[in-house]
Formats: C-alpha cells, structure tokens, sequence
C-alpha cells in the first residue's frame, strides 16, 4: 500500500533518472522510502533510485512491490504542469496506481512483477579514483564528446591532478583536463576506462540538474556516478560498463 502527495517537479525528476536507462521496473515500497535497483536489456548500465519519505509532502506505505511501467509514467507527468501536486494511491487488494494531479485522475494499471526482471545485485567494485564535478560541466564535456564520437574516455592523471575526458573520432579529437580549482574534489589515483556516448547522453542530461556528481573511476573498469536528487532527500547512482578499447 501507499498513499502519497509529492511535488511534480521532485516526481519527475525521479522518472526521468530512471527512464534514462530503463522501461520498466521493481519499485519498492516501504515506511520511509521507496527504491528501485534495474539494469538496461543488454546489460551494460544499472540505475538505483532511492527517494525517502522525507522527499514528499505526505507519505504512508506500507513494503511492498510495484511494476512499473516507466515509460508510461514518464508520459503522464508530461502533462503535469510546474508547480503541481501529485497524488499517488494505492490499495493493497488493487493492481492500479492512481495518479491526481490538476483535475485529472489517472488509474494505471501496474505491471506483474514476475515478468520484470529481478533486481541486480550491485557488483563489488574496487574504484579507488574519485573526481566530484558539477553535473552542468559533466554533461557539456560528454555533448561536446558527441559531436565527433560515439565514445569517451574518462580518467585521472594523478601527475598533472586532473580529471579528464577525451574523446577521438576518425578525423577529430577533443579533450578536456579540469584541475582542483575546476572541480569540487579529487582523489588523485591514475584511472581511465572509455564508455559508450549513447548511454552517457541520456544520464548525462539527468545529471545535468545536479549540483555535484561523484564519478568513480578505475582501469578498464565501470563507472559509477553518484549524486541527490529531491533538494537532497534522493539519491541517484549509475553503473556503466567500459568499452574494450581495441588494439
């Protein structure tokens, strides 16, 4: 069960981290918050969203599981207006989320869970490199990455202390190095692994409304990049898997 009101804008927020990756998922329901944990069909990049009770106007849940179809979800709140109220509620005996907002009532029928795969385990990742930038300046370096390549390099020089972002194209080359002043921390450890551009527009234009986000960095490892959402009573991270890069 959970019945909640929630501003529009902190609701949508929380769709769009997710639909970036996904179209569907496990989101679960308990007494302080709710969370979903989901990775893409090919299994290249995973999502967790945990936005607690703190982040709504009101709240009561009770634990539970819903299937989601986050895809839908996205197209209903684009009818919601800034400045709206939803209202979310759902029975436990029912199959439908209703959704209020500005006059209108939406009954959505929710998805079986069975047929929604089953939550990921995080893997334990060793990430000992770290750069905390804002989410304006990371998602402009991977657009200007965009204009000549499909993939990005990301790293740190511990010599020169920067955290950079390099990208290479037939023809074309870019890179950009932002030192200490340019960011907000760095655990200056030599790290570097390059990523698909086609996953990291999409997160990139969620991080882009984020203060900050902490990148954690490896050698031809994952990514992991972390930060709030909700005015800090959410909390986003995503996981991508490197490219090989060839020989």
């Amino acid at each position: 069960m959970i019945k909640a009101t929630i501003d529009a804008d902190i609701f949508r927020e929380s769709i769009d981290a997710i639909v970036a990756l996904v179209t569907e998922c496990r989101l679960h329901t308990a007494d302080d918050h709710t969370w979903t944990r989901a990775v893409d069909t090919a299994n290249v990049a995973m999502v967790s969203l945990d936005l607690r009770s703190t982040a709504f106007n009101s709240f009561s849940a009770t634990a539970g599981e819903l299937g989601l179809d986050i895809t839908k979800m996205k197209n209903i709140l684009g009818m919601m207006g800034k400045g709206d109220e939803l209202t979310l509620n759902l029975l436990d005996e029912e199959r439908k989320l209703e959704l209020s907002f500005g006059g209108y009532r939406y009954s959505v029928t929710l998805l079986d869970t069975n047929t929604i795969r089953k939550d990921p385990n995080p893997p334990g990742l060793e990430l000992p490199g770290k750069a905390v930038i804002s989410g304006d300046a990371l998602n402009n370096a991977i657009k200007a990455a965009a204009v000549i390549s499909d993939k990005i390099a990301l790293g740190i020089d511990p010599d020169a202390m920067t955290f950079y972002m390099e990208a290479e194209g037939d023809t074309d080359h870019i890179k950009l190095a932002l030192g200490e002043d340019q960011l907000v921390a760095l655990n200056p450890v030599r790290a570097r692994s390059l990523f698909s551009l086609d996953y990291l527009k999409d997160m990139g234009r969620v991080m882009a409304r984020a203060d900050e986000v902490e990148v954690y960095l490896g050698i031809d490892h994952p990514v992991r990049f972390a930060f709030d959402i909700a005015g800090g009573n959410g909390h986003v991270e995503y996981l991508l898997a490197p490219r090989i890069e060839a020989d």
